[in-house]
C-alpha cells in the first residue's frame, strides 16, 4: 500500500487531549477503511505565519500512514469537513523517514547548518 504523511493544525481553544483525540480519531478513520497509522507525533501549540479563521496559533499533528488512497481521500474529507481542523496537508512518500521527525529533535541533535557570515 502507499505511504502517506499528514500534517493538520487544529484550533488553539482545544486542550491538549482534545487535539489528541484528534489524532486517534483519524487513525480510526484509517483504520476502518482498510489503512493503518503507522506512526504519529503531537508537536503541540505553536504560532502560525498568517491568521487562519482569526486564530493566531494552533495545534500542530503530524501523521504516518499506510493505506490505500480511498481510505486518505475519505480521512482528508472528514477532516475538512471538522469545525476544530483548520488546515491539512497529505503527502505521498516513498518511505517513512526515522523517528522523531525534524520539528522534534533537540536543537542540538540537527545537522549542523553552515555557518552565518
Amino acid at each position: 500500500m502507499p505511504l502517506y504523511e499528514h500534517v493538520m493544525i487544529a484550533r488553539q481553544d482545544l486542550s491538549n487531549t482534545q487535539a489528541e483525540g484528534l489524532i486517534e480519531h483519524f487513525g480510526a478513520v484509517l483504520s476502518d477503511n482498510g489503512g493503518k497509522l503507522v506512526d504519529h507525533e503531537y508537536w503541540g501549540v505553536k504560532t502560525m505565519a498568517y491568521k487562519i479563521n482569526k486564530n493566531r496559533k494552533g495545534h500542530y499533528a503530524f501523521l504516518r500512514s499506510d493505506a490505500p488512497a480511498p481510505a486518505v481521500q475519505e480521512m482528508e474529507r472528514l477532516m475538512r469537513l471538522h469545525d476544530d481542523v483548520m488546515r491539512v496537508l497529505t503527502i505521498k512518500v516513498d518511505d517513512h523517514a526515522e523517528l522523531p521527525s525534524v520539528q522534534m529533535q533537540k536543537r542540538d541533535e540537527r545537522p549542523d547548518r553552515r555557518e552565518r557570515r
